[in-house]
């Protein structure tokens, strides 16, 4: 009896841990919106993963330089799928520029940010 006792805490816990590795309560949901650094330590980009849309987020911990920006107001979906999670943010060796990229379609465009107007927005990136 004690062996099948040995057997069964054994069947128990392999069990349990089987379990814990599909619960997926425990996994960080995707987000709608997520905050990129950049290497400028007082501004970021928001991003809306759904839809692409991004602002350039400035804070400050003393005077009144506080703030967001548009850098894009378009949906970029153009009529494709709604997806939380669909568009990310990668650095470039350029620090106001990211890449910014379709992970369903695979689609890319380049992102500027800066503190004049003029020299921020984002430009489609094509294939050749």
């Amino acid at each position: 009896m004690e062996k099948n006792v040995k057997w069964f805490i054994i069947l128990l816990v392999s069990t349990l841990l089987l379990i814990s590795c599909f619960d997926t309560s425990s996994q960080r949901e995707i987000d709608n919106y997520r905050l990129f650094a950049t290497k400028n330590m007082w501004t970021f980009i928001e991003l809306d993963t759904v839809t692409g849309k991004m602002w350039q987020i400035q804070f400050d911990v003393q005077g009144d330089n506080r703030g967001g920006v548009v850098l894009n107001e378009q949906d970029l979906l153009d009529g494709r799928r709604k997806i939380p999670g669909r568009f990310t943010l990668y650095e470039t060796q350029n620090m106001y520029n990211f890449i910014l990229h379709d992970q369903i379609d695979g689609m890319t465009w380049q992102v500027q940010w800066s503190i004049e107007s003029e020299n921020r927005g984002i430009i489609r990136i094509y294939w050749v």
